[in-house]
């Protein structure tokens, strides 16, 4: 039966029974879901038991989205075909109307030439280009689910997020497919796009008409994110159509407060969450643009930002202290928000920011299983050295071990609830994640008593030495604020005599001297001396994943000494 068929069937029979579905959903006690348009149902068959689901919140009126609704076809919907959408490094500018009817053109090729169904998992791996983004929408629009991976993963990750996620397609920049290939993954068919072959995506024959999106359920899975994987084998999180709109109607909307003639650039790739939502889902929402950059480090990021004028900025705190070197050297006017996540600001970094350039980088916390940022705050209502208040649309709360709230000014467990919850996929560590109807991310916070939430460590990477606790990122906050360290992390080995001793691995500006007892005695100034490093250890680098998340289980192996 062709695919046009199967929608339109779909949308005429699905209406009338939705009620009815959830109705019985209920009684057993599962999840109130829709009606799926899968024709693979494998995605939401390997959903979580409903009695390991987190409770979620839609508590603001744009969160109440219809039964059906396709996140793609919602987020190229609205601006004029003249608007820019893309921008590449080269000068190259893809407006909305070239978008539209280029994703139009690849759903009609995946749903023809490939053969792919709604509901099939489809593999996205490249550089970050208009190409990729384009990719990623079609396989949406067609209803199929996407696997946005990083084009710096080897061959045995490949593997294993195929196995998890039992992909048979894939869609690879021609430039990123040995890897790929070489992972001789059973059943994999690769289509690559950017070549020159006669069967490369692009080179393709493809009707030019309109493509009718998929009438797809609002939860049903639009993509799945495996988490960065520091440690063990990494865990797939299925996000619904409806959480791709959550993020960017809740985040987006009411802290970053995007203008259409935004242009957004970052540093995070869109096989990372983070990268996902502050490069294509945010700008798109609101009708902006994004520049795309394929070489996206901190040397890149400052003359990208003065030549195409961005006015948004997504990156991480080490690219945030590292551009500060180079800060004199270009034209950064241009900026009106900066965006921090995917680890702890430190607020040395924060007040050397905003000495510098006058802006007040916006914190946040966000989870690959909650998709994006659900802790944050701008403007006057930023606190340096916290994380913010929860996101308009979101609840937290600190709590202890059991899941009891504790009091203000005590650490515990971050726990929160909103419109987007954790689900993996088939994975027993679901009830690791979620307790008692609240996502637990893994991280100590403290909640101050005006409402603020201070980030204190991760769960495990909280140092008990003597008898005292004593938090890596207090350490590491007074590392950096002597002038020759770049870099800093703190981890706790283990200590026959002391439990734990504190070890702090730096790296230093270029030329400066590695002078372990004159850093010792600057830290011992700035801290409590219980909390001064027992051992420092330089580095050239930090051993990081490659989403740019530190590896600390290596460092507390001492794997990484140099």
């Amino acid at each position: 039966m062709p695919l046009t068929v199967v929608t339109n069937t779909i949308r005429s029979l699905c209406e009338p029974t939705i009620d009815a579905h959830k109705a019985a959903h209920k009684a057993r006690g599962r999840p109130a879901m829709n009606v799926s348009a899968h024709v693979d149902t494998f995605a939401r068959d390997h959903l979580p038991p409903p009695d390991q689901w987190p409770e979620l919140r839609f508590d603001l009126p744009e969160l109440r989205y219809p039964d059906r609704v396709n996140c793609a076809a919602e987020l190229l919907t609205g601006p004029p075909d003249d608007r820019p959408a893309f921008h590449t490094p080269s000068g190259d500018t893809w407006t909305y109307g070239t978008l539209r009817a280029r994703v139009d053109r690849l759903a009609h090729l995946l749903t023809g030439d490939l053969g792919v169904v709604p509901g099939n998992r489809v593999l996205l791996r490249g550089p970050t280009t208009p190409w990729l983004a384009a990719c990623w929408l079609a396989v949406l629009k067609a209803g199929a689910v996407a696997v946005t991976v990083l084009a710096q993963q080897r061959p045995h990750e490949l593997a294993t997020m195929c196995e998890i996620a039992r992909i048979e397609h894939a869609l690879c920049d021609i430039r990123a497919v040995d890897d790929l290939a070489k992972a001789e993954i059973p059943g994999l068919r690769i289509t690559t796009y950017g070549g020159d072959a006669p069967d490369d995506l692009l080179n393709r024959r493809a009707p030019g008409t309109p493509y009718d999106a998929v009438a797809t359920a609002a939860d049903d899975v639009a993509l799945i994110a495996f988490t960065s994987g520091t440690t063990g084998r990494p865990k797939g999180c299925m996000h619904f159509h409806r959480d791709v709109l959550a993020i960017a109607d809740t985040f987006s909307k009411h802290v970053l407060q995007p203008h259409v003639d935004d242009v957004f650039a970052g540093s995070p790739p869109l096989g990372f969450t983070f990268g996902l939502g502050g490069l294509v889902v945010f700008p798109m929402r609101a009708g902006a643009s994004s520049l795309l950059l394929e070489q996206a480090g901190p040397r890149q990021l400052l003359p990208a930002v003065a030549e195409h004028r961005v006015s948004v900025l997504f990156t991480a705190p080490t690219a945030y202290r590292a551009m500060l070197e180079e800060l004199d050297a270009y034209d950064v006017s241009s900026l009106r928000r900066c965006v921090s996540a995917g680890e702890n600001l430190p607020a040395a970094t924060w007040r050397a920011w905003r000495e510098r350039t006058g802006l007040r980088i916006v914190n946040g916390i966000g989870a690959t299983e909650l998709l994006h940022i659900f802790i944050s705050a701008a403007d006057d209502l930023i606190r340096p050295g916290t994380t913010g208040v929860p996101v308009p649309g979101w609840h937290a709360r600190v709590v202890d071990e059991s899941g009891h709230e504790q009091p203000d000014g005590e650490p515990g467990l971050l726990a929160v609830q909103g419109p987007v919850g954790c689900r993996y996929l088939a994975d027993p560590r679901q009830r690791e994640y979620v307790r008692g109807g609240w996502n637990v991310t893994g991280d100590t916070y403290i909640r101050e008593n005006d409402g603020y939430f201070r980030y204190v460590a991760r769960a495990d990477d909280m140092i008990i030495s003597a008898g005292y606790n004593i938090a890596g990122p207090e350490v590491e906050d007074a590392l950096l604020r002597h002038p020759d360290v770049v870099e800093a992390a703190v981890v706790g080995r283990t200590d026959e005599v002391r439990g734990q001793v504190v070890v702090a691995y730096t790296v230093l500006k270029e030329g400066a001297q590695r002078d372990a007892e004159a850093l010792r005695a600057f830290v011992k100034a700035e801290l409590a001396p219980y909390k001064c490093p027992r051992e420092i250890v330089f580095l050239d680098a930090l051993p990081r994943t490659a989403t740019g998340k530190l590896q600390r289980f290596r460092l507390r192996t001492g794997g990484d000494r140099q």
